[in-house]
C-alpha cells in the first residue's frame, strides 16, 4: 500500500490550506488514520488522527483550528488546516495503521507535504 499526499504549499498567516492523502488500496481493516508533521530540527509529532469508528483526536496546538477526516470510499484521508500560523510550518506525513489480514498488521507511511506558512 503506498499512501500519496497532497495539498502542500505555501500559504501567508491566517490561511488556510486543505491536505489530502490517497491509499493506492483498500486494506483488510483500517484501525487508524492520521497526520503527523515534522519541522526541521524538531522530531516528528502528532498533528492529528481519526478512527475506525470516526472518533478523532487532536494536538493541542492545533485544536480548533484543524480539521481531520476521512472518506472510506476514496481511500481518502484529509486534513483542513485554517488559522494557519508559522509555527505550522512542516513536511506533514499521513500514516494508516491496520491489518492486512485478521492476523497481520501493518503500519505505513507515506512521503511527506510541506507546508510553509509565511508571517
Amino acid at each position: 500500500v503506498q499512501l500519496q499526499a497532497s495539498g502542500g504549499g505555501l500559504v501567508q498567516a491566517g490561511g488556510s490550506l486543505r491536505l489530502s492523502c490517497v491509499a493506492s488500496e483498500a486494506i483488510f481493516m483500517i484501525e487508524t488514520m492520521g497526520w503527523y508533521r515534522q519541522a526541521p530540527g524538531k522530531q516528528r509529532e502528532l498533528v492529528a488522527t481519526i478512527s475506525r469508528s470516526g472518533s478523532s483526536s487532536y494536538a493541542s496546538s492545533v485544536k480548533g483550528r484543524f480539521t481531520v477526516s476521512r472518506d472510506a470510499s476514496k481511500n481518502t484521508l484529509y486534513l483542513q488546516m485554517n488559522r494557519l500560523k508559522p509555527e505550522d510550518t512542516a513536511a506533514y506525513y499521513c500514516n494508516l495503521e491496520g491489518f492486512s489480514d485478521p492476523w497481520n498488521g501493518v503500519n505505513y507511511w507515506g512521503k511527506g507535504t510541506l507546508v510553509t506558512v509565511s508571517s
